[in-house]
């Protein structure tokens, strides 16, 4: 029995470590119509909201104790954050169903930070810097450039690195466009155009696997971003909707934790560090970009 668990294991391994599968984790039709579908009505929850003007930021929709506790943790640099899950209104029961997500898994995470002593015009700045997010951002981000920008809308590319137990290397584009309210309130959306793994990265044989035809750790992204200058600072929200592979029978030791936990820990780094690199920048601690290490820490709900 050792034997056997240890070939197993051994398998598994050299499995991942090599060439991705051909068909273990293509991207079926049914997978992004499903992703499709419940990024459509998530977007129409965000739109709902935008449109009754409040609340504007998701914290000030919760329960008056629970907002009070989540204030709390705001003022000291915490990062908040919790799991939501679009359903499906029109499932004709009583209580609305999960969306059937085939071959795949959606992951859905809110989260806030507050930087103190900031404005609203700073805060997008640097959000809008994307030529610099990779000196910012290490090490998620790896490189980062502006493909092109038209007023209030943004063409970027991203080499995002992801890494738990197994690492990962995409090469990805994002569409952004931003809305700004008013003086003190401002929205963005993104979504990726491309998301294409990487083979080898840095290394002699480093090619873009075929869209959708990979691991299958990431194959769609959109997120949505609020901004609100208020009690002397700026509150910035961001909504991550991302797609992945489902966890494949005997893999799920090793691919559960990456599956499950990196969108979670990924939106939390970028949060933090963004207050980060905020505040040093109003407070003339970065007078150029370089890395920076994240202040605040997390609290998961």
């Amino acid at each position: 029995m050792a034997r056997k668990a240890a070939a197993t294991l051994l398998a598994g391994m050299c499995a991942l470590a090599g060439p991705p599968p051909a068909k273990a984790a293509d991207l079926d039709v049914s997978t992004a119509e499903a992703y499709a579908n419940y990024v459509k009505l998530a977007e129409k929850q965000i739109g709902n909201g935008l449109a009754a003007h409040a609340p504007f930021l998701w914290v000030e929709s919760l329960p008056t104790g629970k907002r009070a506790e989540v204030e709390s943790c705001l003022r000291v640099g915490e990062v908040v954050i919790e799991r939501l899950d679009a359903r499906d209104p029109n499932s004709g029961n009583a209580v609305a169903k999960p969306i059937s997500v085939p071959g795949g898994m959606i992951h859905h995470w809110i989260g806030t930070v507050f930087i103190p002593g900031a404005t609203l015009a700073e805060t997008l700045a640097f959000e809008q810097d994307y030529d610099h997010h990779a000196s910012f951002f290490q090490p998620d981000v790896q490189r980062s450039k502006i493909l092109q920008h038209e007023r209030d809308d943004f063409v970027v590319q991203l080499r995002f690195e992801r890494k738990k137990l197994i690492t990962a290397v995409f090469d990805t584009e994002h569409e952004v466009h931003y809305h700004f309210a008013d003086a003190t309130h401002a929205w963005s959306r993104s979504r990726t155009t491309r998301v294409q793994e990487v083979y080898d990265p840095g290394g002699p044989h480093e090619r873009l696997e075929p869209e959708g035809h990979d691991r299958g750790f990431l194959w769609h992204m959109n997120t949505y971003w609020r901004f609100e200058e208020k009690n002397d600072g700026v509150y910035v929200e961001c909504q991550s909707v991302s797609l992945t592979r489902d966890i494949p029978t005997g893999l799920g030791w090793l691919i559960a934790p990456y599956v499950t936990s990196v969108p979670r820990e990924s939106l939390t780094f970028t949060l933090a560090t963004t207050r980060s690199a905020v505040l040093q920048r109003i407070s003339g601690r970065a007078s150029t970009p370089g890395p920076l290490q994240p202040q605040a820490w997390s609290r998961f709900r």
